[in-house]
């Protein structure tokens, strides 16, 4: 057994949302700590990109480009890469979109295309995973809340509830599965330099960085390394839990 307590050695870990910005930092983290990356992603060009990062720092990736909101494509996903690999330990839900909109804007089919990448998509991976972790008695479900499930956020009201949810999901989960050797939790990242934040005005930017503590924004392997620390033997005791990765923002 390797004594570093961050040491995924032996894992193997299946990350969504793995083409870019946080889950593709989680990709290269989660390699160098020792574990084989199933990457998923609909962006077959951007998940690529990501396996051949991890790849050239000497760590062992396989990419797939898939819809978690498919379930019968992830189902296929989850069981080739536990059938090659021999186990499956590690599910990291972080696809996720935003589709901006105020409440007297929001349409059905945005909220619709939120609420079921965000949230049904953690569903349908969780449960195409959870039988091999159950058959090991090991396992680490960690899911990508927001700072947003805590606050709100002016024009997200689909995006916050879906973030919302994962919340609620991941406290059910800890109970139903933590007896079995199985923990969930999630991250509650605040606003981290990714693509996702480039759309924001460059003035309520200003305003946000003003308001955190730490006076910046977040880099991607910031929020990667707490998923690291989840995902190991070094989280082993944590369960439940959604921790934040905002620089005091909620303060």
């Amino acid at each position: 057994m390797d004594p570093n307590p961050l040491s995924l050695k032996g894992r193997v870990a299946l990350i969504t949302g793995a083409g870019q910005g946080i889950g593709a930092a989680i990709a290269r983290v989660f390699a160098e700590a020792g574990a084989y990356v199933a990457l998923v992603d609909r962006d077959g060009a951007g998940v690529a990109n990501t396996a051949q990062q991890v790849g050239l720092k000497g760590g062992d990736a396989v990419c797939f480009d898939g819809d978690v909101t498919d379930a019968f494509a992830m189902e296929r996903i989850v069981d080739r890469v536990a059938d090659d690999c021999g186990r499956l330990d590690i599910l990291i839900n972080n696809a996720g979109i935003v589709l901006d909109a105020r409440l007297e804007d929001v349409v059905d089919a945005d909220w619709n295309q939120v609420l079921d990448v965000n949230l049904r998509g953690a569903v349908v991976c969780a449960r195409a995973v959870i039988p091999h972790m159950l058959a090991n008695r090991w396992g680490r479900i960690v899911s990508a809340a927001s700072i947003v499930a805590r606050t709100g956020n002016f024009g997200q009201t689909a995006y916050a509830a879906s973030k919302a949810g994962i919340v609620g999901l991941t406290r059910t989960w800890a109970r139903e599965f933590g007896p079995r050797g199985i923990t969930a939790n999630a991250v509650a990242p605040g606003f981290i330099e990714t693509a996702m934040v480039q759309g924001v005005p460059a003035r309520v930017m200003t305003d946000l960085i003003k308001r955190t503590p730490a006076r910046r924004l977040g880099r991607p392997e910031e929020a990667a390394n707490v998923y690291l620390l989840l995902a190991s033997e070094a989280g082993s005791y944590i369960n439940g839990a959604v921790v934040g990765v905002d620089g005091g923002l909620l303060l």
